[in-house]
């Protein structure tokens, strides 16, 4: 390999400034036997990353963005800047194996064919990740993914053709498309067909950009002879980004670029779409929607057993009565459930429950006043509540009670590589994270020590790693061996794939990397608070109104919007799509929060925004989403009325 050649290696990082850590030592510590150039560009992170990073990187060049750019367009700056005959995309959320660069620009040095090629990519716990090589989705590619014939028939080409679960993961070949976690390409080949496509925020456009690599006569490889480690989606969990719906925008984009010419399969692609993005968003809110259904069901059968205890008969209201009945207490169910804050918003509880089972009592007690022909009895209407209240505490406190016995049969068994400081501070922060599914097995001697002083026994050598996994029923392995981690990491996670046991590194920056091991361990997140707007029943109530104000204004009103709000026609058919809103946040490229819609009032718009700085503004935003409320819809209005009066009084 001449000395002349040179790799220029570009990371877009976002709030994982632990994590890239981790991943500029690895490409510091990577053999080969040419010149590296490392670009990180960073956009617009929180967490200090560039702060920390810098002055531990001497010769990275660090480019900072002043706001979140996305993966595409973030990405298109870097291979800008890059000079080297190859550019690696890399993910911040990733670990070279030592040998990985060499043996990639060998390939690459004798296929001149091959554009862009991607490396085998294993999860933390040394697992295979399908998306390192795939095949494009074609119609039939995209319908055997969307509707599982691919997971049904895994080994069938017919069928497993995206993601080409038939072909061996150890061999290497020419494949359609690969990650956008790992992509070495040919910079030229990059600069020839524009980079990525800036559509694309976030998810797809690694497809996208072999698709086009692919469409100029360049080929796409997977090349197996290495490995990397990726923890997958490091940078989604730490934004507001809601990753299903980006996935699912990246698919369609993708869609309707490259297959416009079929309508009946976009509409088809839109609809697989549709179905598994509602499947995925229901998988992820599955105890809920058990506890919705379960107080559905217990609601009903609540009230037929309480008509047949009253008047003898399950079904004793009058033939007219019916379905409408239960249609109504349903509703009434969910609407009380939605206005305590029980359904979608925390953890199911018996409180709220409770509360809002007596809001339920209260309207449908209401409603007997205003239809009398339902009026049967209010001694029903009492004991369905009442055996309701009871039902909804019982699964409350019965899935209470399953998931700490779950959580106390399946303690997480941990060991350690080295013995050390580090070591020690994590211990310390994994017994300080008040987890009670933690178990520390032991030490695993790095080399030959034999006579270790440590509070934990040693329980085997870093040699024996499968055997000793096997036998201990160890889920995590932490590494706080320097050398070992930078020589051995990959090839270990590797080695013990058979197991899923999941990998971590601490070689250094104990307190951050000590932190967030315990809260990968111990199931603590690093999600976002909840903000009040985010809240589901705040977000239907003001769309609600959104919804019925800019009708009105649009429809019955709309001679009277003409003469008095003439200009103001375009916002309200805006806000009635859904893209404003009357009261919101008022929007500067500082603020990349994603959370709150434009308003065409808000705290800032009270004062002067001119008057203004970002920072005011900003904060103002922040209030606003933290604290919102519909009283605090109706102060801003209130306030920004008052204020126009003083103004005309004082021009007056």
């Amino acid at each position: 390999m001449r000395k002349s050649l040179k790799i220029s290696i570009i990371i877009v990082n976002y709030n994982v400034k632990d994590f890239l850590l981790q991943c500029l030592r690895s490409i510091e510590n990577s053999k080969f036997d040419g010149e590296i150039e490392t670009i990180v560009v960073d956009n617009n992170s929180t967490d200090g990353s560039t702060e920390f990073l810098k002055p531990l990187f001497p010769n990275v060049s660090f480019i900072e963005l002043e706001e979140n750019l996305g993966f595409a367009k973030a990405n298109n700056i870097g291979i800008k800047k890059a000079s080297g005959k190859y550019a690696l995309i890399l993910n911040p959320d990733a670990i070279l194996e030592r040998d990985t660069l060499q043996i990639m620009s060998d390939y690459m040095e004798s296929h001149p064919e091959v554009s862009c090629a991607g490396c085998k990519v294993l999860n933390p716990d040394g697992t295979f990740q399908l998306a390192c090589r795939r095949g494009f989705p074609t119609p039939w590619a995209s319908f055997s993914k969307l509707f599982g014939l691919q997971k049904l028939f895994p080994k069938t080409k017919l069928f497993a053709s995206y993601n080409q679960t038939f072909r061996d993961e150890n061999e290497t070949y020419y494949i359609d498309a690969i990650m956008g976690a790992f992509m070495f390409c040919r910079r030229e080949a990059l600069l020839k067909v524009g980079g990525f496509d800036e559509d694309f925020f976030m998810y797809g456009e690694d497809l996208d950009l072999c698709y086009r690599l692919w469409q100029s006569g360049g080929k796409i490889a997977y090349v197996s002879e290495t490995s990397i480690i990726h923890y997958k989606g490091e940078s989604s969990k730490r934004s507001s980004i809601d990753q299903v719906k980006r996935f699912y925008e990246a698919m369609e984009i993708f869609a309707k670029k490259h297959y416009s010419r079929s309508s009946l399969f976009l509409a088809f692609i839109k609809l697989g779409i549709f179905l598994r993005s509602i499947i995925a968003k229901a998988n992820k809110r599955k105890k809920e929607i058990i506890v919705i259904l379960w107080d559905l069901i217990s609601i009903n059968l609540a009230l037929i057993i309480s008509s047949y205890y009253r008047f003898g008969s399950p079904f004793a209201f009058p033939d007219y009565a019916y379905p409408t009945v239960f249609v109504a207490v349903s509703l009434v169910l969910i609407f009380s459930m939605f206005s305590v804050g029980e359904y979608f918003e925390t953890k199911p509880t018996i409180r709220r429950a409770l509360f809002g089972l007596m809001v339920a009592f209260f309207i449908l007690s209401s409603l007997t006043y205003y239809f009398k022909q339902f009026a049967f009895s209010r001694g029903v209407a009492l004991a369905t509540i009442g055996l309701t209240a009871i039902s909804a505490a019982f699964i409350r406190a019965a899935l209470a009670l399953l998931e700490k016995t779950k959580g106390s049969q399946s303690d997480r068994r941990i060991a350690f590589i080295g013995v050390n400081d580090k070591t020690n501070k994590i211990i310390e922060a994994l017994n300080d994270s008040g987890a009670r599914n933690i178990n520390i097995v032991g030490i695993i001697a790095a080399g030959d020590e034999k006579n270790v002083s440590s509070d934990y026994p040693i329980i085997g050598n870093a040699e024996r790693l499968p055997q000793i996994i096997q036998a201990r029923k160890i889920d995590e392995i932490i590494i706080t061996d320097s050398e070992l981690a930078r020589k051995k990491f990959v090839k270990l996670a590797e080695s013990a794939s058979n197991f899923q046991t999941r990998f971590h590194i601490a070689e250094e920056y104990e307190e951050l990397l000590a932190s967030r091991i315990a809260s990968e361990i111990s199931g603590k997140t690093f999600d976002e608070p909840v903000l009040n707007i985010d809240k589901l029943r705040n977000r239907l109530l003001k769309r609600a109104v959104d919804i019925a104000l800019s009708l009105t204004l649009l429809t019955v009103l709309l001679p009277i919007s003409l003469v008095f709000f003439k200009n103001r026609i375009g916002d309200f058919i805006e806000i009635l799509k859904g893209k404003r809103s009357f009261i919101g946040v008022y929007p500067i490229k500082e603020d990349v929060s994603k959370a709150g819609k434009p308003g065409l009032l808000g705290l800032a718009h009270i004062s002067k925004p001119s008057s203004l700085s970002p920072k005011a503004i900003k904060k103002l935003n922040d209030y606003y989403r933290q604290n919102y409320s519909f009283s605090l819809d109706l102060d801003i209005v209130l306030k920004s009325l008052f204020r126009k009066k003083e103004n005309g009084q004082i021009r007056s």
